[in-house]
């Protein structure tokens, strides 16, 4: 079959399905670098997905738009695997799944997920309520998986596929113990899903969620949460004092942050007259990174902050994109405890395999040890401390904060900022 082009940002969970339903069909698809707001605006891509929106899928017919109609194109691409079911009614069996994952599991799952990962406001209400309709899914899968091991037939189908690939972010930062227990089905059927070699080769080893992440902006929408005040309680009539009641060892306890912690202790005894925050303001509203830079040698306190080179220590490892952007994702949102304390952008460096993972870090402090301690990615990584009074130090800070389609000359597959 003449080549395939499917076009998407790295780490679209939407593209998972694609990517994995052409392993199963031993389709070779290539997915070039593809930048948002920049590659989706122009006449040629609109041209192809009048709405702008990725993925998009070149075949030497033309383009295909929408995520579930390429997936389909990919799968019907080969009867003899049976992806899109043996008989016409394992198909349309295949397409109420497709549609189910659409309406009732995809949606109320990004909206629990987006406002984790900063790409729409935090509101508690549309939280909450997303977490019940995604529990309602699950429990309609948990029904159905019940008796059997696939979601159609008797083998892996493009079903199992769309809906595996609707929960992968979900399961991995989202749905912690807890939430999963009453879904022993779904679990049994998701671990056999992932653990395919089909499923690895696009989205790697999926780890269970621990400790749901939490949004990490101010909530907007109604009640208290949403910033509105409280009424004011009557002063009651004075009564004497109650004994105090004794605290049950079972009792709800407050998660301690060590690494919060120790930024806090430091930020009480070594106050520095670098504000993180104020720096933030100054790097995400800069046009012109020159300026920027030499404002920021001005205002960087040496005893208060350091500056780090990071390095993956197994880059030889990074042969497929999409595993590798989803790691430095991965890395920005478990390194969420620190975020007043740290600021640092990482780089997924090269065209082709193996990719590299780099990255220039300022940390509160003298040593990387609140970032090995909040995230446990972080021992995967070396840090090599940096001087600032260095000219080719401060250049590296320069090309790792201020570079846009190169790195030193290494050309940019993706890039993470932690701010």
């Amino acid at each position: 079959m003449a080549p395939l082009t499917l076009h998407t940002y790295p780490g679209n969970f939407r593209a998972f399905k694609i990517l994995i339903a052409a392993e199963y069909n031993a389709l070779e698809i290539d997915v070039p670098p593809f930048e948002m707001l920049k590659d989706n605006k122009t006449p040629e891509f609109l041209a192809k997905s009048p709405l702008g929106k990725v993925p998009v899928l070149d075949t030497p017919a033309g383009s295909i738009f929408e995520s579930n109609a390429i997936a389909r194109y990919v799968a019907r691409v080969r009867r003899d695997t049976e992806l899109y079911g043996a008989t016409f009614f394992d198909s349309a069996q295949i397409d109420s799944w497709i549609d189910f994952c659409t309406h009732e599991l995809e949606l109320p799952a990004t909206m629990w997920l987006y406002p984790v990962i900063g790409y729409m406001p935090y509101n508690p209400n549309a939280t909450d309520k997303s977490k019940l309709d995604v529990a309602r899914a699950l429990a309609v899968l948990e029904a159905h998986l019940l008796t059997k091991t696939f979601l159609v037939g008797e083998q892996m189908s493009l079903a199992d596929i769309t809906v595996a690939s609707a929960l992968v972010y979900p399961m991995k930062l989202l749905m912690d113990s807890k939430f999963r227990k009453p879904y022993p089905c779904v679990c049994r059927w998701f671990d056999l899903c992932v653990n395919q070699a089909e499923f690895k080769a696009v989205i790697g080893d999926v780890l269970l969620c621990k400790k749901e992440l939490l949004p990490t902006s101010a909530p907007i929408g109604g009640g208290n949460s949403a910033g509105k005040k409280a009424a004011p309680k009557k002063k009651a009539a004075k009564k004497a004092a109650a004994p105090a009641k004794k605290v049950e060892d079972d009792a709800p306890k407050v998660e301690k942050k060590p690494a919060e912690a120790m930024m806090k202790k430091l930020d009480k005894a070594s106050p520095s007259p670098l504000d993180g925050d104020h720096f933030k303001r100054t790097y995400s509203n800069a046009k012109d990174y020159d300026a920027f830079m030499k404002t920021f040698w001005e205002m960087y306190d040496a005893e208060g902050w350091s500056l780090w080179k990071q390095d993956y220590k197994y880059n030889e490892e990074n042969k497929v994109a999409f595993q590798v952007c989803n790691a430095t994702g991965g890395f920005i949102q478990r390194s969420g405890e620190i975020r007043k304390w740290a600021f640092g952008c990482m780089w997924v460096l090269g065209k082709d395999a193996p990719f590299t993972i780099e990255g220039v870090w300022m940390i509160r402090g003298q040593d990387t040890k609140p970032l090995l301690e909040c995230n446990p990615d972080a021992e995967y990584y070396n840090f090599t401390k940096l001087d600032h009074t260095k000219e080719e130090d401060r250049a590296l800070v320069k090309a790792f904060w201020c570079s846009d389609e190169e790195v030193n000359g290494a050309y940019v597959n993706d890039y993470k900022c932690f701010k």
